[in-house]
């Protein structure tokens, strides 16, 4: 994307041996046993939201800040010993490179990140503090970073981990959703006693959602996205995927500015959900309310799913789940947020 905002790059899925794969709801629940056996539950907290309680599942309370080490789990976990000794590489604008490199880490694998020269020096660091390689691109340029991945993968003849267009990505991202299920049934109170009827969960490409869609088949899946970044939402309204538009505003929220799903989350969500989008300055509200209200600090795109809740944008009963999806901002972007007025 040019500095005027001009879409340029394009982000279409590559042929990789993952696309030959469906996502399914048996292997959701794979990952969710593999997740629970290294990981505690996040919090699922109760939250009064104009009248109603609902949950918040703070998935910013993960060890690397983020959901996105979930997918990342699961993807690496089942490599198998040829695969992890060719090492991998992965494409993100921070949070699906920190679970990537968390989970190599702990592995034993060689990992390298595709990442814009302008993510959040907070997720550069900490990828590096992880020990991945980081391959810099120019998001404002002409560079297609799934092009790079892809080449850069086949030059080492690592496995490509692409942050929402993997079946293992989706169902390892959909283990929130059978973690969060199991809490509203075990809670007192409002909700208790039954299956989350509406999952409210921030979106980029389609991989969390999808994996949502997968673990909670009963429950309507609500995708939220930065205004003029919606091409998930119109997609689905649609019945086709839809692209972003030629120039898109600009966005405090960079884990959620994808171009395009691709055809293997929009596969499972068509028919299965819906989309909104929010205002930059509903995004910040959200920030300052989960601060005021629930003691969390949250990233712009991690409070995308409470923005639309707080706005009014989404239907709320007792049994709606919200995702607080990430809290990778750094202290003067968050306290900027906290003393603006709007």
């Amino acid at each position: 994307m040019h500095a005027n905002g001009k879409v340029t790059a394009i982000e279409m899925p590559p042929p990789t041996p993952a696309a030959s794969r469906a996502p399914s709801r048996d292997g959701v629940l794979r990952a969710a046993r593999s997740i629970a056996a290294i990981l505690p539950p996040t919090p699922l907290l109760p939250v009064a939201i104009g009248g109603a309680t609902v949950w918040a599942k703070a998935e910013c309370l993960q060890p690397i800040g983020v959901f996105k080490i979930r997918g990342a789990w699961h993807r690496l976990s089942e490599l198998d010993a040829a695969e992890r000794a060719r090492g991998v590489v992965a494409v993100s604008s921070g949070n699906h490179a920190q679970g990537v490199a968390w989970a190599a880490r702990r592995l034993g694998i060689a990992a390298a990140i595709v990442m814009p020269s302008d993510a959040p020096r907070v997720k550069l660091a900490r990828v590096r503090e992880l020990g991945a390689d980081i391959v810099l691109y120019d998001r404002p340029g002409r560079e297609d970073r799934d092009a790079i991945a892809g080449a850069l993968a086949a030059e080492r003849g690592a496995v490509l981990v692409h942050p929402f267009g993997d079946p293992w990505v989706i169902e390892g991202q959909g283990s929130a959703g059978i973690e969060l299920a199991a809490q509203i049934a075990a809670l007192g109170g409002p909700g208790a006693g039954g299956p989350p009827t509406r999952i409210v969960a921030c979106c980029g490409g389609g991989g969390l959602a999808a994996g949502l869609a997968l673990a909670c088949p009963d429950a309507e899946i609500v995708t939220v996205e930065p205004e003029g970044w919606d091409d998930v939402a119109r997609s689905l309204a649609a019945g086709a995927i839809q692209r972003v538009g030629p120039n898109p505003p600009p966005t405090a929220c960079d884990a959620l500015q994808t171009l395009a799903t691709w055809p293997i989350n929009f596969a499972v969500l068509n028919g299965r959900a819906s989309g909104v989008a929010v205002s930059e300055a509903e995004v910040r509200a959200a920030q300052r309310f989960a601060f005021a209200e629930l003691r969390l600090v949250l990233e712009p795109g991690g409070a995308a799913a409470l923005a639309a809740a707080l706005a009014g944008k989404v239907a709320l009963d007792g049994r709606t789940a919200i995702l607080l999806t990430g809290g990778n901002t750094d202290a003067a972007s968050f306290a900027a947020v906290l003393a603006r007025p709007d």
